[in-house]
């Protein structure tokens, strides 16, 4: 319990510094900063009553990004020991032994490109994601990094069904059920579903460009939550300034 009060008074402490100084780190010199007229305590205090629901509800979101940093560190740590040329190799190697075995299960020409096809695309969205982290700076490891990661994850099995049928009876008709879900629901606003449709139709590569454009989204939302979650609660590393 002492650690969810410490966790959401730097939460709050968060969405306060948006607006004033020195709210969540003070510095041991000047402390912290507070309200000296009328007029800044009217406004300190209706930031902090407006922040009070949104930490209600980022909560829970901060303890994902707890778990999602601990994975991300063990990733990130695997990459760091094999190097980029390391992830490249094991990733071929794996994908190659997946192909290997396909062949060997004397799956159609179609199965063995699907195999293929999808370890290209794991193998180049790695590699993209690892030269994102390795970039340096939080924000690059947030655009790039973080989607590149989840469209390694993502992208092949759709990538795979084009080329094999049996894929494709189970990736396409679940991909459409969720289009139609986003274009009826959070699509919906502003009629964006509605144009949507009318542009697009949800067939061949589209169901590529359709995970593509959910992995960066997804990717964003994975690397700021993270972020949140290592300035709310810093892991002792970085206390050295070495980048987690």
């Amino acid at each position: 319990m002492d650690a969810v009060r410490i966790d959401i008074a730097r939460l709050h402490a968060t969405w306060m510094e948006l607006a004033f100084p020195r709210q969540l780190d003070p510095g041991r010199v000047v402390g912290k900063w507070t309200p000296e007229t009328t007029s800044q305590t009217f406004a300190y205090y209706l930031w902090a009553a407006v922040g009070v629901p949104l930490v209600a509800v980022g909560y829970p979101l901060l303890l994902f990004g707890f778990a999602a940093r601990f994975y991300v560190t063990r990733v990130d740590s695997a990459a760091t020991r094999l190097g980029l040329v390391g992830v490249v190799l094991l990733s071929l190697v794996a994908w190659g032994a997946l192909t290997v075995a396909a062949w060997v299960r004397e799956f159609s020409t179609g199965g063995l490109l699907a195999v293929g096809a999808a370890g290209v695309v794991a193998t180049v969205a790695a590699v993209v994601a690892v030269g994102g982290s390795r970039l340096g700076g939080r924000g690059t490891s947030v655009l790039i990094a973080y989607p590149a990661a989840v469209t390694a994850f993502l992208l092949p099995p759709v990538v795979a069904a084009l080329y094999s049928p049996a894929l494709a009876d189970v990736v396409f008709p679940n991909t459409t059920s969720l289009a139609v879900w986003l274009l009826d629901g959070p699509l919906a606003v502003g009629g964006l579903g509605e144009l949507i449709r009318a542009r697009f139709d949800l067939r061949g590569t589209a169901y590529v460009l359709m995970w593509t454009g959910i992995s960066v989204p997804v990717g964003w939302l994975f690397g700021l939550l993270v972020a949140l979650a290592d300035v709310v609660r810093p892991q002792p590393d970085q206390s050295t300034g070495t980048r987690i």
